[in-house]
């Protein structure tokens, strides 16, 4: 391994040995947010430039990272600066960071992400691996499968970069828009869990399905046999 890739590596691992060290999951909690959400609202109204890019600098890290806190972050960004701004942000910010992980792991964590999670893993990659961007927008519209692991498993295809990057920007932009969307209401939240009603879920699952039809319709059309010329009556 390069030079470089070994700082990326420690960098990252550093990162997450401070997040747990300094127990910062605490910050990134419902109860935390709406404590404090005033002061952030204060601060975003002085210093506008500098909270949306801080507030993105932060997602962009967790992302990359895999740590705990998207959901309350994709809040905070509601709650900070709007239904609007907030999703436009947040999408921003959750690609990017998307984007580090996938990349971390295909040039630098192959082999260590293969060993950790190989059988999880295995499907998934197959499916990427055929079915490219349709499959991909399918994963994020449909919460199956956690973010994190889509991001690593996509770094061991040979996806294209451009391709994991406009499916995850589009695909994450209906559930991250539910979460920023509730975050601007923040006092009526009691639970996260509370956010993602079944109504939602199958709405998401219906646009994901939407999305899986070029696949479902390739595969159907792959599978046929065709007409033997020579058996004919």
């Amino acid at each position: 391994m390069g030079g470089k890739k070994v700082l990326i590596a420690l960098a990252a691992g550093l990162g997450v040995g401070l997040f747990l060290w300094f127990d910062l999951g605490r910050f990134l909690t419902l109860e935390a947010l709406k404590a404090n959400r005033q002061g952030l609202v204060a601060y975003h109204a002085a210093h506008r430039a500098a909270m949306a890019a801080a507030f993105m600098a932060v997602y962009i890290i967790q992302a990359a990272l895999s740590l705990p806190g998207a959901a309350v972050l994709s809040l905070a960004a509601g709650a900070i600066f709007g239904p609007l701004l907030g999703t436009v942000y947040a999408n921003i910010a959750a690609t990017i960071g998307a984007a580090l992980a996938f990349l971390v792991t295909r040039h630098l964590l192959r082999d260590a992400v293969q060993n950790r999670f190989g059988p999880r893993l295995e499907s998934l990659n197959r499916e990427l691996e055929a079915r490219g961007f349709n499959y991909l927008l399918f994963l994020r519209l449909v919460p199956l499968f956690p973010f994190f692991l889509i991001n690593l498993a996509a770094g061991l295809t040979r996806l294209p970069l451009r391709t994991f990057v406009l499916g995850t920007m589009i695909g994450i932009i209906p559930g991250g828009f539910v979460y920023v969307n509730a975050g601007a209401s923040l006092a009526g939240i009691s639970s996260l869990s509370g956010i993602a009603s079944p109504r939602v879920l199958g709405s998401l699952a219906l646009l994901g399905l939407f999305a899986l039809l070029p696949v479902l319709y390739n595969r159907r059309k792959g599978g046929k046999t065709l007409p033997n010329p020579h058996n004919r009556s």
